[in-house]
């Protein structure tokens, strides 16, 4: 067995079964050590930061790649791209070039979103599906495309993709809603939060629905320059209104990105995070934790990604409340934070340090 193949085992058993914070540092560690050593990106950035995992490191010593660094390098494991099973990427209609995310195995990418939608999502049961995204025929490019393909295997007893060659598929969507109510059968409207603001304009103010009770509607992903944008309590809001939901209890958002292979899920804007997944608020200039209570930019240290990047330092706000729960609080408004971008420049090679 290679040692990627005993770190797979390891991240699929802790998936499955039940993982301490201390085993899930300790597992993040090695895996951290492991793409050291094999991934050209991560090496460039842990030499510039003179972290050597020959020493003894605390379990958040060393460097998270910027989500930027996807646009300008191949963030992996491994050489030759004609192993790549699939290349996840990112919408690109804000900044330009396109994020890209590569798998060679999407094995603990479903072990992943199964896990964290069975948990946080649907729960032990299969449901109907109205899809607001584009199937993974039409875009198979598409993180979410393929999470949503996925969960049809794994949720549904029946399913309605309702966008279509680029459009929203309005009598499609209006049919699935009708028999929904009609059949007292609960019915999970998953999709892009664009698109579901777009459905909510095309029907008229009458279009009201009261869902059965065990139904729940999941917006995820932001509106990318698109002409309305609105925020996520208006988001809940609208939703409730629209379908007849509990917008604390049935509007759960799903908090996920193209270079990660592991989601969270948002309630009222905080985020349940899964048990092999670390997510912490760190300074935008020095990239360390900070306090609790204070908003920093989003790490999150991601088991799932063993063949690319375990750890991903995002651009979103966030704190961890008193509670301890982690509270999204947004995008990092204005430049790309001074701290990523330094690290963008290292890992790519590019920085005089």
């Amino acid at each position: 067995m290679t040692e990627r193949d005993a770190l797979h085992a390891r991240i699929a058993a802790a998936i499955h079964g039940t993982i301490s914070p201390a085993e899930r540092d300790a597992l993040l560690f090695d895996v951290a050590r492991w793409q050291a050593a094999h991934n050209p990106v991560f090496a460039r950035l842990c030499r510039a930061r003179k972290v050597s995992f020959a020493l003894p490191l605390v379990p958040d010593a060393w460097p998270a790649i910027p989500t930027d660094a996807f646009r300008y390098a191949r963030v992996a494991t491994w050489d030759d791209p004609s192993l790549d099973v699939r290349t996840f990427r990112t919408s690109g209609t804000t900044s330009g070039s396109r994020g890209a995310h590569p798998s060679r195995d999407l094995s603990l990418y479903d072990l992943a979103a199964e896990r964290a939608a069975r948990d946080f999502l649907f729960g032990p049961r299969r449901m109907r599906l109205a899809m607001l995204a584009p199937h993974p025929d039409e875009a198979p490019d598409s993180s979410l495309s393929y999470m949503l393909g996925r969960f049809v295997s794994w949720f549904a007893d029946q399913v309605t993709w309702c966008w279509r060659d680029g459009s929203l598929d309005l009598a499609s969507l209006r049919d699935a809603l009708d028999a929904s109510v009609r059949d007292r059968a609960p019915l999970a409207i998953l999709g892009t939060s664009f698109a579901i603001v777009h459905a909510d304009d095309a029907l008229s103010e009458g279009e009201r629905w009261r869902l059965p009770a065990g139904s729940l509607a999941m917006p995820t992903g932001g509106f990318k320059g698109r002409s309305r944008e609105i925020d996520p309590a208006e988001m809940r809001a609208l939703i409730a209104s629209r379908f007849g939901l509990d917008p604390a209890r049935d509007v759960i958002g799903e908090y996920g990105m193209t270079e990660l292979s592991s989601q969270m899920y948002e309630r009222e804007g905080t985020l349940d995070v899964p048990s092999w997944v670390r997510a912490t608020p760190v300074d935008p200039d020095t990239l360390r934790p900070v306090p609790s209570g204070e908003i920093g930019i989003l790490r999150i240290d991601d088991l799932a990604n063993l063949d690319t990047a375990v750890s991903i330092q995002t651009a979103d706000l966030a704190r961890v409340g008193s509670d301890g729960r982690l509270a999204l609080i947004g995008r990092a408004p204005g430049a790309t934070p001074r701290g990523c971008s330094l690290a963008i420049e290292e890992a790519l090679g590019r920085s005089g340090r």
